[in-house]
């Protein structure tokens, strides 16, 4: 095994670590800055500042009891909360950490993620279906339509990315963006990418699929103790992974601000180390920007969700798209 392999292997083990412990820790950073914007104190009871606040509401959902309604599917009622997070871990498996800090390279891993992100939707359909209740049912049919709406611009975005490049492997995307990142060459194609993000992770303002006040509680009204859980630990990893893309695609990667002309040469361990350590503060920035909109701005209505994705971001993607082709064609 060679020092570059094994310093690899050392921080992708950490990387992986903190991977899957992100979700407690952007519990209780929403938490915390719900409570600043809101003028509250926050989580303060368990724990030191409340750290310990994801471990109580844990051993909360553990505690209750599993309840399933009497007429449900009951298979696909106890299977549907796996598949958000399945396809969640799946995802990680292409994402770069750093310069040859991964999991697998598929030359194909832009499709492959496209593919991934799309089975995702089955699990909160089969939810609201399964259930046999009619606001599950409801919140189910509004996830499908609208992961259908904002798929498609928000891959002409990712291709308008790939022709940058010229390979469909992210590990490709972000090496290239060493020496410039895709926000400075595409930014209209970023910002499609960050409202489409927000609209497949079923955030504020696009939470139309669990909307309280009209769903009761969408596709997991019928849901209790873990079962319930798994759907709150997916819309956390969905948020983290969808920053992990954003600052992937189109703010560097791994890489600091014009890395290329002016970062030196250093050991492979301490180069890991960086790259780590700027990857994980870029999507720290972006699951603080996701929390800060939550908190911000109010929910969309339906009508508004859907004439956002296909008169505007649509139409939009593809003029992005086909104006970047152009250029480059052109001129390089």
């Amino acid at each position: 095994m060679t020092e570059i392999t094994s310093a690899s292997y050392i921080v992708l083990g950490v990387s992986l670590f903190m991977l899957l412990n992100s979700a407690a820790l952007t519990v209780y950073a929403e938490r915390r800055i719900a409570a600043f914007i809101q003028y509250r104190v926050g989580p303060n009871r368990v724990g030191p500042l409340g750290l310990l606040q994801p471990i109580a509401d844990v051993v909360k959902l553990i505690l209750k009891e599993d309840v399933t309604p009497r007429n449900s599917y009951r298979t696909l009622h106890t299977i549907a909360p796996l598949i958000p997070v399945v396809t969640a871990l799946m995802t990680v498996a292409v994402i770069p950490f750093g310069e040859g800090i991964f999991v697998t390279n598929i030359n194909a891993s832009v499709l492959y993620l496209l593919a991934i992100a799309s089975l995702g939707v089955y699990g909160v359909t089969l939810a609201g279906w399964s259930s046999n209740s009619k606001y599950s049912l409801l919140g189910g049919l509004r996830a499908a339509a609208q992961m259908i709406s904002y798929e498609l611009p928000l891959g002409m975005a990712i291709a308008s990315v790939i022709l940058f490049v010229g390979s469909l492997s992210i590990v490709d995307v972000a090496a290239a963006q060493e020496n410039w990142w895709f926000i400075f060459l595409n930014p209209i194609g970023a910002i499609i990418f960050i409202i489409a993000a927000f609209a497949e992770s079923n955030r504020t303002p696009f939470d139309i699929v669990e909307a309280e006040q009209e769903l009761v509680g969408g596709f997991h009204t019928e849901y209790s103790s873990m079962k319930f859980g798994m759907f709150f630990l997916a819309e956390y990893m969905h948020v983290v992974i969808n920053s992990m893309l954003i600052t992937t695609f189109f703010f560097g990667s791994y890489h600091l601000p014009f890395a290329g002309y002016w970062l030196p040469e250093m050991s492979p361990l301490l180069k890991g180390l960086l790259d780590v350590s700027v990857f994980v503060a870029k999507t720290g920035f972006f699951v603080f920007f996701f929390i800060w909109i939550r908190w911000t701005i109010p929910r969309f209505k339906f009508n508004q969700v859907m004439t956002l994705g296909w008169a505007k971001l649509l139409p939009m993607s593809i003029v992005n798209f086909m104006a970047i082709a152009a250029v480059l064609y052109f001129l390089f």
